[in-house]
């Protein structure tokens, strides 16, 4: 007799992983690899190989399987239906984890598949409240936890997406001024949208009459999760401030400008202290309780390296 597993999971070590696409070919080169390496990420050929190209072309077998549904509801309702909406596929995790990478490196590989070439990444930062409007409501140091989003303009957004419009714009913001931009980011109906951020995960809050409103995650066709252990993404944000330090930080326009000048200890003092204070809470309150709606979770070691794969079972 086979005893059943009582999880509603499948969870796979990296190398029983990899196997399961150790046939596909490996598009990306060292030198896009690098390109789309977040700092501090430690991404290489093999990681990419091992770990990603597996996950795209789980994702793939997803985007095309979706098609075939969508052609088999039009032969069940006796009538045509609209061009197929986007595929979304949400991409969440902690600031300094690796989701960033994550999206950008899943954006390359899924457009390189021929039936699914044009894919888009739009990240929730560009729909942060402006910077004077979270200081008008206290808000600036909580930036990043789920009241200083624009959560009006973040559905309004998907749902657009999700009717089949022919142009959604998505705002854009700029990591060196801390702030969002006057410019926007345009899709024209394209096969699958990314839509990385902190909490895109977030269960939608109860009205106060207490009937419930819609979720972003709601129009999400899969999710995933970047995972690690806290106290890894505490030292790797640390490691990532000392790097901002020495190249982006000391842009003149850097809204971190003031922070290029502190003495290496210091410089470890404010990012402890930045992620104690704000980042960190944001991925306990926020953030990680979200892992359990994600459709997959990527789970890292301490090296940054994937080591095992958890998939929700269909």
């Amino acid at each position: 007799m086979v005893a059943m597993s009582s999880s509603p999971y499948v969870e796979l070590e990296r190398s029983t992983w990899a196997a399961l696409a150790k046939h596909a070919h490996q598009p990306l080169t060292p030198a896009e690899v690098a390109r789309v390496r977040g700092l501090g990420d430690e991404l290489d050929v093999d990681e990419v190989r091992q770990v990603y190209l597996p996950l795209s072309e789980l994702l793939s077998l997803y985007v095309r399987h979706t098609g075939a549904l969508h052609r088999a509801t039009e032969a069940f309702l006796r009538q045509p239906q609209e061009e197929r909406t986007p595929f979304v596929i949400g991409i969440a995790g902690s600031v300094a984890v690796g989701k960033s990478t994550t999206a950008r490196l899943l954006k390359e590989l899924l457009s390189r598949w021929p039936q699914h070439p044009k894919v888009e990444l739009v990240t929730t930062d560009g729909f942060l409240l402006p910077n004077a409007e979270l200081e008008a409501r206290g808000l600036l140091q909580r930036k990043g936890f789920p009241e200083s989003y624009d959560r009006k303009a973040l559905l309004r957004f998907i749902i657009d997406l999700k009717s089949g419009a022919e142009e959604v714009k998505a705002p854009i913001y700029s990591h060196l001024r801390y702030d969002i931009t006057d410019d926007h980011v345009v899709l024209q109906r394209p096969d699958i949208v990314l839509f990385e951020g902190l909490n895109v995960l977030q269960p939608a809050r109860a009205r106060p009459d207490r009937r419930q409103r819609l979720a972003v995650s709601d129009f999400f066709d899969f999710s995933v999760y970047v995972d690690a252990a806290a106290g890894d993404i505490r030292q790797w944000y640390v490691e990532r401030f000392l790097r901002l330090r020495e190249t982006a930080f000391r842009e003149p326009e850097s809204y971190f400008r003031r922070y290029a000048d502190l003495t290496h200890d210091e410089a470890v003092t404010r990012a402890e202290s930045l992620w104690d204070g704000i980042n960190g809470p944001n991925l306990t309150e926020n953030i990680k309780p979200t892992r359990g709606r994600a459709s997959l979770v990527l789970r890292k070691d301490a090296d940054h390296s994937v080591r095992w794969i958890r998939l929700r079972k269909l």
